[in-house]
Parts: C-alpha cells; structure tokens; sequence
C-alpha cells in the first residue's frame, strides 16, 4: 500500500468518526452563528480538496489526467478567489461571542487563506521578473507572489472594478433605469386602469338604482293590471248574471205566448162544434 493510499484512508477514517469529536462539536456550537467561520471552514475544506487533486496532479504520468487534474484545480482557485472579498467583509464584523483577539487575528487568517491559495500548483508557471540593480543573463531571478496586508484587505483595494465591469455596470444602470422607465409606465397605466374601473362601477351602482326603481315600477303595474282583470271579471260575471235573467223572461214571455195562443185556439174550436152540435 503506497503513501497516498495510506493518506486517503486515513482520511476517510477520520471523516467517518468525525462526528463524535466534542471539540468540532463545540465550535459548531459557538460559530453557529459567525458566518466569517462558517465561510472560513467551507474555503478551507475546498482548499483541501484542491490541494489534494494538485498532489494527485503531481504524481500522475498520465498527461490528459494531469491536464484535467490541473485544470480543475485552477477553477477551485478561481472559486476560492472569488469568496475572499465576501470573506474579507465578515471578518470586519463583530460577532456575539467573539473575543477581541479572535476578532484580531482573522485579517491574518484571510491573509494566510489567500497565501495558501496561491500557493497551490495548478500547471501554470508563474512570469518570473529579473531582481532591479543586475543586468545580464547571470541575473538572478525571482517569482513574485502577490500578497495582500491587512490593510489592503480590509480596504478592498484589490477590488476595484475594471473598465470591463465598470462598463457593466454602466450598462446595467442604463437597464435598470429603462426598467423604471416603463414600471412607471405601467403604474400609470395601472393607475389608469384603476380609475376606470372605480367610474365603471359607480356608474353601474347608479344603473343598479335605476334598474331598481323600473322593477319596482314594473311590479306596481302588474299589481294594478292583476287587480283591474279581477275587477274587470267580477263585472262581467255580473252583466251575465243580469242578462241571463232577462233570457229567462223573454223565454217565459214566449211560453206564455204560446200558451194562450193555443187555449184561444181550443176555446174557438169548442165554440165551433157547440154552434154546430145545437144547429143540428
């Protein structure tokens, strides 16, 4: 078993058992809060696992792998380098629970962070500049690896922004305004809008009345109409009545008629046969 072998599993051992360590278990327990530690521990895992893909870069004969293996170190690089400014920023707050010392000492850690980040061998060589004061090929030259003081860092010098996303950023506020430009037109529209709704619905409430007092008006009359036709029935069932009883007395009349019509005619015939009967 190599070297290597040994390393990983030991530290897949420990990773295993890490959870019964009471001391990461404190600090846990203390920087729940600290978002500098918890962004601290996080950077320096991922600066671990850049390290140990640089290691395996630094063993392997494989070209493509050591190229692959170089290349992802060199995004973690960027990556890390990216949160530093984030980290930088929480290292000059103050946090509950926190001593003034420890509060000290993180501009150091975020120093000693960026060391170690630039420390890590990615493949690429770094442009090496002649000494000031030598001249010749026999001068003897040097790697510069820029480093930060605490100053510089707390300040954010270093982040200045470039004319690239100064431009950027002049373009995004041209956006931005475009942007409030037609939100406010928008708003009026809306705004707009609204009023138009607000007369709709006072002219539909005036409407609503109108339609009310029709149906009203509309009721009234078909009451008025329902009582006439009552009133309009009785009458008529009277004038039947009544000429229902002058029928009946022309048809009585008639029947009299007829009546005495023929017992003028039986008394004329009895008449006739008694002058006959006393002729004879």
């Amino acid at each position: 078993m190599s070297v290597t072998d040994l390393l990983t599993r030991a530290e897949a051992l420990c990773k295993k058992y890490e959870k019964y360590d009471l001391d990461k278990k404190q600090d846990a327990t203390v920087y729940k809060n600290d978002r500098f530690m918890m962004l601290y521990t996080t950077l320096q895992a991922d600066l671990e696992a850049a390290m140990q893909k640089a290691n395996d870069a630094s063993i392997e004969k494989n070209r493509a792998v050591v190229a692959t293996l170089n290349a992802e170190v060199r995004r973690a690089k960027a990556a890390l380098k990216e949160q530093i400014p984030k980290l930088t920023k929480y290292a000059g707050k103050k946090v509950k629970g926190a001593t003034k010392e420890d509060l000290a000492l993180r501009p150091d850690l975020v120093l000693g962070l960026v060391a170690k980040i630039e420390d890590i061998p990615d493949g690429v060589v770094a442009p090496r500049k002649p000494v000031k004061g030598k001249k010749g090929k026999g001068a003897a030259e040097t790697i510069k690896i820029d480093a930060m003081s605490p100053e510089q860092v707390m300040s954010g010098s270093q982040n200045q922004s470039s004319e690239e996303s100064s431009s950027f950023a002049q373009e995004a506020d041209r956006r931005k305004a475009k942007q409030d430009e037609s939100l406010e037109v928008i708003s009026e529209g809306l705004t707009t809008l609204g009023n138009m709704a607000q007369d709709i619905n006072e002219e539909m409430d005036k409407q609503t009345t109108l339609v009310d007092e029709i149906d009203s008006k509309v009721d009234k009359a078909a009451t008025e109409m329902k009582s006439t036709n009552v009133r309009l029935k009785e009458t008529l069932v009277r004038l039947r009545s009544s000429r229902n009883i002058m029928v009946d007395i022309v048809c009585l009349i008639v029947i009299m008629s007829i009546a005495a019509a023929l017992y003028k005619i039986i008394i004329d015939k009895k008449a006739k046969q008694a002058a006959t009967t006393t002729t004879t």
